[in-house]
């Protein structure tokens, strides 16, 4: 490659508005600030009274099947946000797993680049596993993964996470940690930290996050070897500034376990339930061995398949708030299959494939395949449908995001920055 192909900046056919929603989500978290403290009193509490309605999977058998909430149940949806601890502990099957579900903050597929991403983003290898939220309180720890269900019950060496002789702490230390569990090491590694001691940072940038939790966890000794009052180790993850040096650090670099992909996030970005554009997930064959979706053998299909929600009139939808329409259901269908609003449904894209205007989704070649896998909680969001999409057409490569990093060095320097040599 010559050495100003690498200096030009990336460029594609608009198909999507990805950047615009990173600038509206800046704007919007500044002027909505919730009351953080109640936040996260209210999700540690929830975790561990709900222990009851999402028993333990038992080994050999699959996570909690998640069924879809009938519209009639969705109402409840609205409120499960901001429940109070009272009103948390009443929720019972597809309710709770939803409700646990939307407590995340749930990254975007990257489809563009982001503007100042060396400026203004991180980036680290993302490990492969089980994502979960671990809270720790009243001498005990417990983790629940994206459907409610119970990974872990166990002591740990997070603040008020086991019962010791001196005590367990106060009821107002606890802590929530959003991990990922990687089976192979039995270790958490933990990608964000929400709340630490009592002090919740819902309302704390990234950057800020990340320095607590790198220095926190250290000190607390959650990142020791196991023991009786310590069942599982913890660990960070090396988070770097996403310069070119930092983004070929976590994409070459060696970590002790193994990637799936590559995490973006935003540095001025608060803690966001729900999918949000300032975090972003990435992937390529080298990073992650779960490039393109498979099916249920686990083979890649010759077409592109998506999940979208039935919702009224036939119209099929993504996951994303507000949902993205995709087209709708033929009535020879639904009248045959005898589906209903909230089924979760499976759909092949045809040679006809994905058509866009401005940004914005215009036609979408459906073909109808079933009912999805009762295990899966919500439709596809729109970016991963689009991520998927360009994998298989026209990938956003490393190159791509390198060139975008060097175009803007580029912009910003000024024959003061530039050292003569004499």
């Amino acid at each position: 490659m010559a050495p100003h192909d690498i200096r030009r900046p990336f460029k594609r056919a608009a198909i999507s508005d990805q950047q615009k929603r990173r600038e509206l989500s800046l704007l919007r978290q500044a002027q909505n600030r919730r009351d953080a403290q109640q936040q996260a009193r209210c999700l540690a509490s929830s975790i561990l009274s709900l222990q009851s309605a999402a028993p333990e999977s038992q080994p050999g058998q699959s996570d909690i099947e998640l069924e879809t909430v009938p519209e009639a149940e969705q109402e409840s949806e609205a409120f499960s946000k901001d429940l109070d601890v009272r009103q948390a502990s009443k929720l019972r099957g597809p309710e709770v797993r939803k409700w646990f579900a939307r407590q995340l903050m749930l990254p975007e597929w990257m489809i563009d680049v982001p503007d100042r991403l060396a400026q203004d983003w991180y980036v680290f290898a993302r490990p492969a596993g089980k994502r979960c939220f671990v809270v720790s309180s009243n001498g005990t720890t417990v983790s629940r993964q994206r459907n409610g269900s119970i990974l872990h019950h166990f002591p740990s060496a997070l603040p008020a996470g086991a019962k010791i002789r001196d005590g367990s702490g106060s009821a107002q230390s606890y802590c929530i940690l959003d991990c990922i569990f990687h089976e192979l090491d039995q270790t958490y590694y933990v990608i964000d930290m929400v709340c630490w001691n009592g002090y919740s940072l819902y309302d704390c940038t990234a950057e800020f996050r990340f320095y607590w939790l790198n220095s926190k966890l250290e000190e607390s000794g959650a990142c020791n070897a196991p023991s009786h009052y310590h069942k599982f180790r913890f660990s960070a993850v090396p988070v770097y500034n996403c310069d070119q040096s930092g983004l070929h650090a976590a994409y070459t670099g060696v970590v002790p376990y193994a990637k799936d992909g590559l995490l973006f996030y935003n540095k001025h970005a608060l803690y966001q339930t729900g999918n949000t554009p300032l975090a972003l997930v990435w992937k390529d064959e080298n990073c992650s061995q779960y490039v393109i979706d498979t099916d249920g053998k686990g083979e890649i299909p010759s077409q592109q398949q998506v999940v979208l929600e039935l919702q009224d009139d036939r119209k099929l939808v993504t996951s994303d708030d507000p949902p993205v329409l995709f087209g709708c259901l033929d009535g020879d269908i639904l009248e045959k299959s005898g589906l209903h609003t909230g089924n979760l449904l499976r759909f092949a894209i045809g040679d006809g494939g994905l058509s866009f205007v401005d940004g914005k989704l215009e036609k979408a070649d459906l073909i109808y395949l079933g009912k999805s896998n009762r295990a899966r909680a919500f439709a596809d969001s729109y970016s991963k449908v689009l991520f998927q999409f360009m994998v298989r057409h026209s990938p956003l490569k490393i190159d791509d995001l390198l060139a975008s990093i060097n175009s803007a060095n580029d912009q910003e320097k000024t024959p003061s920055d530039i050292e003569m040599v004499g």
